[in-house]
């Protein structure tokens, strides 16, 4: 695969919707303006908190490539993609969490991906930063996944994937066009029950929109993110995997459950055991933290499951839905 195209034009979109991350959006955004690919535009999209708009607006004010919109639609981390993809202007819209960082070549080896024209999406790694300095001794990293990062089990390099990983992922704008944009009703809203998933089902949605598309993910293109002390904790651990049940659930009904857990028998049944494994050989060598890990794995596969069965009944009951829009705007040029 060739360079990067130094013309591609590169809108980054970085949700926000509180004031307690104030230091690390400004942390976030300054890292995009730092890209050796530099972004045509930073939209920060605010999620019904017009007390950080004004704030932004007031700190953004002089920067011409940082703008500030506020979630056109309902409460939620879809819809402020959405109104980020519908205001955007380049020809790729990447997104950033608004608690990372980004290396300052991320957008130069997306840009590389996209030489491909057959590439519709490409993503990238995530990289962990422990609030307590290093990742809990009982944490196995086939779990990573729980804290937004890239997870023990992922291949290394650059590869073709069923789904990129939402806070770290970009797409070209004809992507949408084809598939329409993230669907609410499925993914992250404020401080509600830790939900995901929703890039997930944009990406089967997308594959079968352009059974042609490739969609990838470069673990060079790399992003630092934040984990808080309450999510270095057990029950943090079980509640995300509980609610990856249920949003599984809905994603298999969107899309059928053979692709929609298809990546997820692999898992299953290839990374878990081995982790297991690994884990108690490391208590058998009486190395720290063996045994939790195990057991971790072991709870988390089971609570997961939990989720998908009661999200099932719920999806059959019709107590649980999402909607798919067309992202209008895009401003492409």
């Amino acid at each position: 695969m060739s360079g990067p195209d130094a013309s591609l034009t590169v809108s980054v979109v970085i949700c926000v919707y509180t004031e307690d991350r104030w230091e690390d959006i400004l942390a976030a955004v300054a890292s995009v303006r730092a890209q050796s690919h530099p972004a045509r535009e930073t939209l920060l999209v605010v999620d019904h908190n017009e007390a950080l708009r004004e704030r932004l607006l007031k700190e953004y004010k002089e920067r011409e490539d940082v703008r500030v919109l506020a979630n056109a639609g309902p409460r939620g981390l879809s819809a402020g993609r959405n109104t980020g993809i519908a205001a955007s202007r380049g020809e790729v819209i990447a997104f950033l969490d608004d608690d990372a960082v980004a290396e300052r070549d991320w957008l130069r080896h997306f840009a590389e991906g996209y030489a491909d024209p057959a590439v519709i999406a490409v993503g990238g790694r995530t990289v962990p930063i422990w609030a307590s300095g290093r990742r809990p001794v009982w944490f196995p990293e086939e779990f990573e996944w729980v804290v937004g990062c890239t997870y023990r089990g992922l291949p290394p390099g650059r590869v073709r994937v069923r789904n990129v990983l939402g806070g770290n992922a970009s797409f070209r704008r004809e992507a949408f066009d084809a598939a329409g944009g993230f669907a609410t009703g499925i993914g992250r809203d404020g401080d509600k029950r830790p939900l995901g998933c929703e890039e997930t089902e944009l990406c089967i949605r997308l594959s079968r929109a352009r059974p042609d598309a490739v969609l990838l993910i470069d673990d060079r293109a790399v992003i630092h993110h934040r984990v808080p002390e309450v999510r270095e904790h057990f029950a943090y651990f079980r509640a995300r995997a509980y609610a990856e049940g249920l949003s599984k659930a809905l994603v298999a009904r969107s899309v059928g459950a053979d692709k929609g857990l298809e990546s997820e028998r692999r898992y299953a049944t290839r990374v878990l055991p081995a982790g297991v494994l690994r884990g108690l050989r490391d208590a058998v060598l009486a190395r720290p933290g063996g045994a939790g890990r195990a057991g971790a794995i072991v709870a988390g596969v089971l609570t997961a499951a939990g989720g998908y069965a009661v999200g099932s009944v719920r999806a059959r009951r019709g107590g649980a839905s999402f909607s798919v829009a067309p992202v209008e705007g895009g401003a492409h040029g």
